[in-house]
């Protein structure tokens, strides 16, 4: 496995934002628009994709939110490559990165129809927080932080 920083320019960033779209679809159903319009990766400058035989497989994005603080964005691992820890490994690179940067802490909201997610975040220390901006009042939504 090789990690890539990249911004959301790159061609294999995008494609895998475009599969993670399309699970998100069918996984949110009807609540699909109400999140997407807080996903946009057009300005994105700190994008990691992971790359197992050659070819893009896991991706996921931060950026920052307040002086100390990044929001994890666009984590994704396609399909056929899920249960080899690449998720993990993004993740820890993503933070590994903000911490360079001089942020301290990392957030990040997910759905609780993604429950692969919700337990790679617990695994990776972590904690449930009370749901944040624009997640407020959403009861699909669960947000999480960890320091860093």
């Amino acid at each position: 496995m090789i990690l890539k920083r990249t911004d959301s320019s790159d061609i294999d960033f995008q494609e895998l934002v475009r599969l993670l779209d399309a699970d998100l679809a069918i996984r949110d159903g009807e609540d699909h628009e109400f999140y997407h319009q807080f996903n946009s990766i057009a300005t994105l400058r700190n994008c990691v994709i992971a790359y197992w035989e050659n070819a893009a497989v896991a991706c996921g994005a931060f950026k920052a939110l307040s002086e100390d603080t990044v929001e994890i964005k666009r984590m994704y691992t396609d399909t056929l490559n899920r249960g080899k820890g690449l998720a993990s490994k993004v993740l820890g690179e993503l933070e590994a990165w903000a911490k360079e940067e001089g942020y301290k802490k990392c957030v990040l909201e997910t759905g609780i129809k993604q429950p692969e997610a919700i337990a790679l975040y617990e695994k990776c220390g972590y904690r449930r927080i009370p749901n944040y901006g624009q997640y407020i009042g959403i009861d699909n939504s669960v947000c999480f932080e960890k320091s860093i």
